[in-house]
């Protein structure tokens, strides 16, 4: 469960602002927005406690039937419980800047720390007002790298959404 952040720079030129290999024409942007994506924790914990108690149920049926051979299985069973819980529990708000075109939102870049897509937010709805304003380059330190963001969406949703940290989400 390591996260894959990396720097990620985005130029506005020209009228274009480019994350990575994605260009976007200033003037064809209708919407900046943001959005914030933080882990389920409620959740987290409330599988490990079930996983926790099954572990410990069948463990137990399992040392008591055949042997203390079965406890350090029990046991390295919950220490990559607590290694999971911790790792979900330890991962950072995301943050991305979400661009409009055409009626169609996407995600132009994700990061973890808030000021940085603050500051582009803000200096790319100046430049989308001023085409002429001088080039501008932003470096997202802490970008979401490759298949860090999932995004779900309805109740009986399937499928997976990955993420390069610059441009849109594809889903498998």
């Amino acid at each position: 469960m390591g996260s894959d952040y990396g720097p990620v720079q985005v130029l506005v030129r020209d009228g274009v602002m480019q994350v990575g290999s994605d260009t976007y024409a200033l003037r064809t942007i209708t919407h900046i927005g943001q959005r914030k994506l933080v882990a389920d924790k409620g959740a987290a914990w409330r599988k490990f406690v079930v996983r926790a108690l099954l572990t410990l149920i069948f463990g137990g049926v399992l040392v008591g039937a055949l042997g203390d051979v079965w406890t350090l299985a029990v046991l390295l069973v919950l220490a990559v419980l607590i290694w999971r819980l911790v790792a979900v529990l330890r991962l950072p708000p995301v943050y991305g800047l979400v661009i409009g075109t055409a009626g169609v939102e996407r995600e132009a870049v994700w990061g973890t720390d808030r000021s940085e897509i603050d500051q582009l937010s803000a200096d790319l709805t100046a430049a989308v007002g001023k085409l002429d304003l001088p080039p501008m380059t932003f470096n997202i330190t802490h970008a979401v790298g490759r298949n860090e963001v999932i995004n779900q969406y309805g109740a009986g949703s399937i499928g997976k959404a990955t993420h390069h940290g610059a441009g849109n989400i594809e889903t498998r």
